[in-house]
């Protein structure tokens, strides 16, 4: 029997905000133990949160992104279990009546784009951190993250595979940058996902028994973590054993999952309004005010690439994968007017640069238009493409312009048919052995003097015009 795979994605994403969602502490990562905390992150008797307006405004943009439709009512829940970094025993969260639903996003697999839906967005609050001392067999609490503000996105089960899931997990991490409400940054957690995982008969509608995968936080990981249990449960069912519905963590060192704890539902988490917080009201001028700030998002200023400047899809995705890239290069194209020539250097050569050493397109020491001063004076033969890379590495070591650059080191492309004629001369008057053996008939010589009044003009010399020059002299010597 054949076996089709359904996997539904929880979203965990970590807001970018100064406070927290219900206090006004520090939300910034990497503070010192318990330092970013408060009596309501604590959890003490009488105090009361008060929500981030915020963090109502980025579920708003995430929602409008993926396709959502924004609830005007809606409303906080207190979600009951009982862990040491939980300090008030519940997580306030929405459960009923969340502010996002019945969304969709587009993703790309191997050429082929599929929709997935987005069955709901919610608010929710973070928990502390246990640190478990192996030297001392205790465990500690840091409650810095405790209170952080987080956004859970569920998508529908329309994920197939774990390469579908992974693309799924990267364009909600694009989207959130695009949008500016989250870094998206794994490795500190301000992304990280379940993934709710089973396999069916191939044209069984109704769904098999599933497992969840806790606290995935690398794309690689994900794949990992869904090929083992497609691996593990499709073993059990074909052998004719039962999938036990479980939470399950994955281990990266041994790429298997192991059992955490048996899979709660609902109703153990005991839902209940919560009665500090009253119900969240919308008006639609708020969403109209949040509409007209979003930005434009990748795939249409990829699709605008590729059908307005006559770029590849793959170059067009390259450009616009960060919302920082894509502005660089509409900023260079716009001054430039060269898309080709922008996307090569920006892609080959700036990016080149800047990961040999280890920064980013925002800390790039040469900016959108110097490189397009650049490219202008190659397209005007000012200098040549030879030239141009040696001006380029002096503008990214020093940051100046590269008019300068070429001005101070006498750089200028020679371009004066009397000027280059003197030097193909005088290098065919020191080459007879060489002109002797082109005029007998080896004609691959002719690159030998072509580098050779090259060499003889420093570079400079406009590489058509020695061609035609060379090829016109050598004529007359041959008689």
């Amino acid at each position: 029997m054949d076996f089709e795979t359904v996997i539904g994605l929880e979203v965990h994403l970590q807001l970018a905000t100064k406070t927290k969602i219900f206090s006004s502490s520090s939300a910034a990562f990497g503070a010192e133990p318990n330092e970013n905390i408060d009596p309501v992150t604590l959890g003490l008797p009488g105090c009361l949160p008060v929500l981030n307006k915020t963090v109502v405004e980025y579920a708003m943009m995430m929602g409008l992104a993926l396709n959502c439709e924004i609830r005007r009512w809606n409303q906080f829940a207190r979600k009951h279990y009982f862990y040491p970094d939980l300090p008030k025993g519940y997580q306030i969260s929405q459960y009923e009546e969340p502010i996002c639903e019945r969304g969709h996003v587009d993703i790309t697999v191997d050429g082929a784009q599929r929709t997935i839906g987005i069955t709901r967005i919610h608010m929710e609050e973070d928990a502390g951190k246990n640190i478990h001392d192996s030297r001392t067999s205790a465990s500690l609490i840091d409650l810095n993250r405790a209170g952080v503000p987080l956004l859970e996105i569920v998508s529908q089960p329309d994920l197939r595979s774990p390469s579908e899931a992974s693309a799924y997990l990267k364009v909600i991490r694009q989207i959130a940058r695009y949008l500016g409400i989250s870094d998206g940054n794994m490795e500190e957690g301000s992304l990280r996902c379940d993934a709710n995982i089973s396999l069916r008969p191939v044209g069984q509608i109704k769904f098999g028994t599933r497992t969840e995968i806790k606290n995935l936080n690398s794309f690689k990981f994900v794949e990992r973590a869904l090929e083992y249990e497609i691996a593990r449960q499709l073993s059990l069912l074909k052998n004719g054993k039962e999938v036990v519905q479980e939470t399950l963590l994955f281990d990266s060192a041994s790429g298997t999952t192991r059992t955490l704890r048996t899979k709660e539902q609902a109703a153990d988490y005991r839902y209940f309004p919560d009665p500090d917080l009253p119900p969240l009201v919308i008006e639609d001028s708020w969403i109209a005010i949040i509409q007209s700030k979003m930005p434009k998002l990748p795939q249409a200023r990829a699709q605008e690439l590729a059908q307005n400047l006559g770029l590849s899809p793959y170059d067009a995705g390259v450009l616009t994968a960060e919302r920082e890239t894509a502005d660089f290069f509409d900023a260079l194209y716009a001054a430039c007017h060269n898309a080709k020539a922008a996307c090569n250097w920006l892609t080959s050569e700036l990016f080149g640069m800047l990961n040999k050493v280890g920064k980013t397109i925002t800390e790039s020491p040469v900016s959108a238009s110097h490189l397009a001063e650049l490219i202008r004076l190659i397209d005007s033969e000012t200098i040549s493409g030879k030239i141009a890379k040696q001006v380029f590495e002096e503008m990214f070591a020093t940051g100046k312009g590269p008019e300068e650059i070429i001005a101070s080191k006498g750089l200028k492309q020679i371009t004066n048919d009397e000027e280059i004629s003197k030097i193909v001369v005088a290098v065919l008057d020191a080459s007879a052995d060489q002109i002797q053996g082109y005029l007998a008939g080896k004609e691959s010589l002719f690159g030998y003097f072509v580098g050779q009044v090259m060499k003889a003009s420093k570079g400079a010399a406009n590489p058509k015009k020695v061609n035609d020059i060379l090829k016109a002299e050598l004529a007359k010597r041959k008689g």
